[in-house]
């Protein structure tokens, strides 16, 4: 157990979280993390338009993708900038859509600092607006892909583990871990790894469950944001809050008071859709 709980401790730091240098250029595990989701996405959304009852055909799928993708990016990216690191952002506005630091000179780091919350306010946008002008209904694609979410969102806490970013708070458990990221040098919850599995394997487990069992479009959206809001909420009591913004209000975080408003909208869309159904 000893030696375990050694190996796990140093784990972080064994890992290179880049895929493959070549001068200035990094590719990371992050990115391709978003493209195995992104993927998967896409794989398990055809399954389902071709084995249960979704009348839309592969290509409006893809053109939602493109869709999807951008709005997500774009507002995960500027969700971060805004709510988490505005005064870095605003004396350096390039630096949020180029993959390039400028202080001290010009150097490749990639885009990195996502906000989940963002990206979801991105993507459906970006849903509402395609389905808008394909006059293609919103809450029933939603129902086609809100089963599907959370199991792509897996990879992208995996990406962070790999990164050795937003790791947990100080622990004295058996599995705690050394992030080379933090400049305490303390044991930690590997947070980035719960949060992969409740918010993205059990989440996804639950929701696929009782896909065929929705009563009305709409349903599994609002069940969506309400499980993964009240799953973040909980695990971010186990989440080192970001250096720049501490703690927010009454020792809850910026995530966490983001979920408080994820779990009221998904209340708010069920008892609305469950009002207009009957």
């Amino acid at each position: 157990m000893e030696n375990l709980a050694a190996f796990l401790q140093d784990l972080p730091s064994r890992i290179n979280p880049n895929l493959f240098e070549a001068g200035p250029l990094q590719v990371r595990y992050y990115s391709l993390m978003y493209l195995v989701a992104f993927g998967l996405t896409y794989i398990l959304a055809i399954y389902r338009i071709r084995k249960e009852n979704f009348k839309y055909s592969t290509e409006i799928i893809q053109d939602l993708f493109m869709w999807g993708i951008l709005g997500l990016i774009i507002g995960a990216r500027l969700w971060y900038a805004i709510f988490y690191n505005f005064s870095y952002y605003i004396s350096h506005p390039l630096e949020i859509i180029l993959p390039f630091e400028f202080s001290g000179g010009i150097r490749f780091v990639g885009i990195s600092g996502m906000s989940f919350h963002g990206g979801a306010i991105g993507l459906l946008l970006a849903g509402l607006i395609y389905c808008r002008r394909r006059h293609v209904s919103f809450w029933n694609l939603s129902e086609l892909f809100a089963p599907i979410m959370p199991l792509g969102y897996t990879f992208g806490r995996i990406g962070n583990f790999i990164n050795g970013e937003l790791y947990g708070r100080a622990a004295d458990v058996p599995w705690g871990m050394v992030f080379p990221l933090d400049p305490t040098g303390l044991i930690r919850h590997p947070s980035q790894l719960y949060e992969a599995f409740f918010e993205g394997i059990v989440l996804f487990v639950i929701l696929w469950s009782i896909r065929r069992k929705s009563p009305f479009d709409g349903f599994l959206l609002a069940m969506y944001l309400i499980g993964y809001g009240a799953f973040r909420f909980f695990l971010e009591f186990f989440r080192e809050p970001d250096m720049q913004l501490g703690f927010i209000f009454a020792g809850l975080s910026m995530g966490q008071m983001q979920c408080i408003g994820m779990i009221l909208a998904g209340f708010m869309i069920y008892l609305w859709r469950k009002r207009q159904a009957t």
